[in-house]
């Protein structure tokens, strides 16, 4: 089976590995010295199960790589319009495209029955890009538990005691599809799970990024250390109460044990991707992670007071530091 994944970053990288590991003939599309080394050594993950060495194809253009069984997209939000305008040469007549990705994705209304179904959210996919790059019937939503980060150009190492990837259909169905790459990705070393309820696995995850990102991005730290602090710990509680709220209002339905997600975010010595993005200076997710669900409170007239609070002194934390418009 041919894959490509689409940004071999900390996360597009580990899992680029992993399906080589279960047999897959993968590709990635990269950039920089990080695609040098990928071309020159391959790809090194280093795992709580081992070491991994993953000699795959790797290009800057994806007309290098021709069209695939089937594209991963793992590149942070701000990136979306390049993928949309680079992405035609992997697209056989079939080929799914899985978003596995943090935050609300563009697709978020598609096949969602209710007064929403359909809605466009522009500041995630300005102009519809890739709504029409990619035609109606590909799509596959994502979501990625595995704490990590490219140490090195090549390598990357993985954080995550157990690593997990969760697929599933905008439509709720279990597909063929969907199935075939989440055993693929088992076969590989870490969990692929398929689920007929994709939303409410994206709002299992961003209940805590939303708390714990804004959290470090406030204060410079992971979470840990926020949490010191009894107040924040109950102004995380209330982000999560809304989030979930927004969620619920929505359709979808993710665990309300908020306890046992903030004692995880109490132990968590890992700083949160976009905390990264901040310190290095590169484009945040703000828009799909912070924002996005915001707007999806103002559709569904829940009220998040909180939230829009941390994510407006976020914003401002951002752009002062150049990196958000």
């Amino acid at each position: 089976m041919k894959i490509c994944i689409f940004g071999a970053g900390a996360i597009g990288g580990h899992l680029a590995a992993r399906l080589h590991r279960a047999g897959a003939r993968v590709s990635v599309i990269a950039r920089g010295a990080h695609l040098a080394a990928i071309q020159a050594n391959g790809l090194t993950v280093h795992a709580i199960d081992g070491q991994h060495s993953a000699a795959v194809a790797a290009a800057a253009d994806p007309a290098e790589l021709g069209p695939q069984d089937a594209v991963f997209v793992t590149v942070k939000a701000p990136a979306l319009p390049a993928v949309a305008a680079r992405i035609a040469p992997l697209l056989g007549p079939d080929t799914p495209v899985a978003f596995v990705m943090n935050g609300i994705p563009w697709w978020y209304f598609d096949h969602l029955p209710g007064p929403h179904q359909g809605k466009s959210l522009p500041r995630i996919d300005p102009g519809d890009a890739l709504r029409q790059a990619l035609g109606p019937g590909r799509t596959l939503g994502g979501v990625v538990y595995s704490a990590s980060a490219v140490t090195a150009p090549g390598v990357i190492e993985v954080e995550q005691p157990k690593s997990r990837v969760i697929l599933g259909e905008p439509d709720g169905t279990m597909s063929d599809r969907v199935r075939t790459l989440s055993d693929l990705i088992t076969k590989g070393g870490i969990s692929g799970e398929a689920t007929p309820a994709i939303r409410t696995e994206i709002w299992n995850k961003l209940i805590s990024n939303l708390a714990g990102g804004t959290l470090a991005v406030l204060t410079g730290g992971a979470p840990k250390g926020a949490y010191i602090e009894p107040a924040v710990q109950q102004a995380a509680l209330r982000m999560m109460q809304e989030a979930a709220a927004i969620a619920q209002a929505l359709g979808a339905d993710p665990a309300t044990d908020h306890a046992r997600r903030i004692a995880g975010q109490r132990s968590m010595d890992h700083k949160p991707s976009i905390l990264q993005d901040l310190e290095l200076g590169r484009p945040m997710e703000i828009d799909g992670m912070f924002d996005a669900p915001l707007v999806l409170a103002h559709m569904a007239g829940v009220a998040a007071p909180t939230l829009e609070l941390l994510v407006a002194l976020s914003k401002l934390r951002a752009r002062t530091a150049g990196l958000y418009a």
